[in-house]
């Protein structure tokens, strides 16, 4: 069983409630079908019924049925969320009539505050929407994780390279949203995309390489500084995460470097999951990983969010969708657990 197939085993082990506000877009409500026919997930749809099931029928989707579809602007909830948000969000100064503006013409905002009020478990868009969009409510309304304060963008590097990593699995983080984090928001980089590697891509162990261009001490430099900084956060945050840094790439993960370079460490040569010391370096590395290498790559995952919200590509697939909504499951299941 590869890997995305134990992301789909996973959640329908224990199914979530997931949101898609963006449930009249074509590739979504496609996607909707093939989750709710797998039985992956429950789906709650926002949108107009009549103009779904005409979708539905012309589509030939035969499982939309099984999903719950709310109306934004036939909803009997709609003054209860306006309410809660109106006061969620009273020291900005919005006001009742604005909140209700939000809960009736804005799938995400609604969508967010389902989840809010534990209605739902996971919210995903991006289909139609900008990640500023699907970000901005989430963080207004369901907001951080317990002791986080940086939203990242984790991703699944799947290569054929099976010495390294988890069995040729390497979890990169920040791929996706911090563009330069300061040491304390890297420390929190690292302990997200750490729980991203336990909930998602099924790490029994992850084994944290803080990456820089520096091993142990081999160059000096403030970036080489903010990287030895930002472990000791993590283990602060952290004590149980095995993390180590700073360590360049290939001390992280190839064995006969690391004895080299870092033979006292525990992580080097073993490492499954690599922190970029910025959005930069991330997201450069693995397209080059992705493009030269041939490896699969899946993600951006958002983490940091008290319960997952992410974000698709505007040009994302019927698949990216499908597995995205069992990925943001995973974490849902995740969240729950941690909160016990």
């Amino acid at each position: 069983m590869d890997l995305l197939q134990q992301i789909v085993a996973r959640a329908k082990a224990d199914k979530q409630r997931i949101v898609l506000p963006e449930a009249e877009e074509e590739r979504t409500l496609k996607a909707a079908d093939r989750v709710l026919a797998d039985d992956i997930a429950d789906i709650i749809l926002i949108g107009n019924p009549g103009h779904i099931k005409e979708l539905a029928a012309q589509w030939r989707l035969h499982h939309i049925g099984k999903a719950t579809i709310i109306d934004p602007e036939n909803n009997p909830k709609s003054e209860v969320y306006a309410a809660k948000l109106a006061e969620l969000r009273k020291k900005k100064g919005m006001t009742i009539e604005q909140a209700r503006e939000l809960v009736t013409k804005n799938n995400l905002y609604l969508g967010c505050m389902i989840i809010k009020t534990e209605e739902a478990d996971g919210q995903i868009s991006g289909a139609l929407s900008t990640t500023g969009d699907t970000l901005r409510p989430a963080l207004q309304i369901i907001k951080c994780a317990p002791g986080i304060t940086c939203v990242s963008g984790g991703l699944l590097l799947i290569t054929k390279q099976k010495e390294y990593g988890e069995n040729g699995v390497v979890v990169i983080g920040d791929v996706a949203v911090t563009p330069v984090p300061d040491a304390a928001q890297l420390a929190q980089i690292a302990v997200c995309t750490a729980e991203t590697a336990k909930s998602v891509a099924g790490f029994t162990e992850p084994r944290v390489a803080m990456l820089s261009f520096s091993t142990k001490g081999s160059a000096s430099h403030e970036v080489v500084d903010k990287v030895v900084e930002a472990t000791k956060l993590a283990r602060e945050l952290d004590p149980e995460l095995k993390i180590d840094g700073e360590l360049q790439a290939d001390a992280a993960l190839v064995p006969d470097i690391a004895t080299k370079k870092a033979p006292q460490s525990d992580i080097a040569g073993k490492a499954n999951v690599l922190i970029v010391p910025n959005l930069e370096v991330g997201n450069i590395g693995y397209k080059l990983v992705q493009r030269l290498g041939n490896a699969i790559a899946i993600g951006p995952i958002l983490q940091g969010i008290a319960r997952p919200v992410n974000d698709l590509s505007r040009g994302c697939s019927i698949d990216d969708i499908y597995y995205m909504v069992a990925i943001t499951a995973c974490q849902a299941q995740d969240a729950k657990a941690n909160e016990q």
